[in-house]
């Protein structure tokens, strides 16, 4: 399978999704990166920053379910390129307006857009690569939301030096809609549409796994393993949220520490957790050469449970150690740890929930999961807020902590159960 042929198609293909990814999510956050500039022309209260940037959030959680279902049912190729296409044109429009209205309008539908962006991408890469070779690429492709979360704030302000706001929104989606033409012509679904045999996605190495491939949505929503991987990924996303989050307030307001370490801790996180999702991609990729893929157990959970074990450890270590006194050091440790342990299994739940589903349903399969880590996402905002609220950050992050062992601890005992979502072959032995 890794022929010239293959090989010469993937580069290219992975080549143009992290390029578009990479624009997709800079366009995300283009009115965070300008908001100063802004709000220096456009009067904008808090209430109105939020009803804008809120706006995006809830459209994006409802597009990137239904992107998920959609990739399943149409071209993967045209749905990235016309989501990013979507991206820019908005951003444009955006750069004209100067209403309230108008900017809660656009952004929401710039979240509609955006939802389109990642689950073709996951379509894409499980039909071009080997399940050896899945979780490598998978966690290489979302480094693009780092390389452009990074990036961006820095590329605006260059650009904001000798351009206004609305020239760099402009630029920025006229670049989107240039690449969404050229992501339709490099980026192809699977390789029988450039002529080479499609890459078959079996149970296990050498034997082929087409028996599961005419699976219902009822079968894989019947699925227990489905709803194991959804509460998992709800815990751990929800609990790195917390962190990436509030993590800053508690340092500065219950550890006493300064806005410099709050803003250094974060950093640590972010890289560690660029780190974590590569290491997490590779080493779990070598687990799936080894033993292959079977119907019962995965070979990525030893490396997931081991993470997750990891955010529980960090967790305590940066509720109990830390205080006014405590070493820079020790708390930019305590959070590349985090991020390591953090990001690897977010990274690692998409990549299990892609390929433990049938080949038919694979979209919808992530986008349920997917669907999930947004809703604990969401209880990391306010819910845990009004903990903080009423109590304290240390008990906030306690409670966090907690429900993290907990669902470490209750996967380690489901890790062998029926893996292999959607029907059950009659002959599965």
């Amino acid at each position: 399978m890794a022929g010239g042929g293959y090989g010469r198609y993937r580069a290219v293909i992975f080549a143009a999704m992290f390029v578009g990814y990479t624009l997709y999510y800079f366009n995300r956050k283009t009115f965070s990166f300008v908001m100063p500039a802004v709000m220096a022309e456009v009067p904008l209260g808090k209430d109105e920053l939020g009803l804008v940037t809120s706006s995006q959030s809830a459209a994006y959680a409802i597009s990137k379910f239904v992107s998920g279902v959609l990739s399943d049912q149409l071209s993967a190729r045209w749905l990235f390129s016309s989501g990013l296409l979507m991206v820019g044109l908005v951003n444009v429009v955006f750069s004209w307006s100067s209403t309230v209205t108008a900017f809660a309008g656009l952004w929401f539908l710039n979240g509609l857009a955006q939802g389109l962006g990642w689950p073709p991408c996951g379509k894409i890469l499980r039909k071009w690569f080997e399940p050896s070779q899945f979780g490598t690429w998978w966690a290489i492709l979302s480094t693009s939301m780092n390389l452009a979360g990074g990036l961006g704030p820095i590329v605006a302000a260059l650009v904001s030096l000798n351009y206004d706001w609305r020239t760099t929104l402009s630029f920025s989606g006229f670049i989107c809609v240039v690449v969404s033409f050229v992501c339709l012509l490099l980026i192809k679904n699977e390789p029988s549409d450039v002529g080479l045999p499609n890459i078959e996605q079996g149970a296990k190495k050498g034997k082929k796994g087409s028996s599961s491939d005419n699976s219902t949505l009822t079968e894989l929503l019947l699925s227990p393993y489905l709803w194991v991987l959804s509460t998992g990924y709800l815990v751990v996303f929800g609990v790195k949220t917390c962190c990436t989050d509030w993590g800053q307030l508690f340092l500065i307001q219950e550890r006493g520490q300064s806005m410099l370490v709050g803003s250094s801790y974060m950093s640590a996180l972010e890289i560690g957790g660029l780190v974590g999702s590569i290491a997490a991609g590779y080493l779990s990729d070598r687990a799936v050469a080894k033993v292959g893929l079977s119907s019962y157990g995965n070979p990525r959970h030893a490396l997931l449970l081991s993470m997750m074990a990891g955010m529980c450890v960090s967790m305590f270590l940066f509720r109990v150690t830390v205080t006014g006194d405590s070493p820079k050091l020790w708390i930019l440790t305590l959070g590349a740890v985090f991020g390591f342990s953090s990001y690897g299994p977010i990274a690692l739940f998409g990549v299990i929930a892609n390929e433990s589903a049938p080949a038919n349903l694979c979209g919808t399969s992530h986008a349920i999961v997917a669907l999930m880590a947004n809703v604990g996402g969401f209880l990391a905002g306010l819910p845990f807020s009004t903990i903080a609220k009423h109590y304290s950050w240390a008990t906030a992050f306690w409670v966090a902590e907690i429900t993290c062992t907990g669902s470490t601890v209750a996967f380690f005992f489901l890790r062998n159960i029926r893996t292999k979502m959607g029907r059950i072959p009659r002959k599965a032995d």
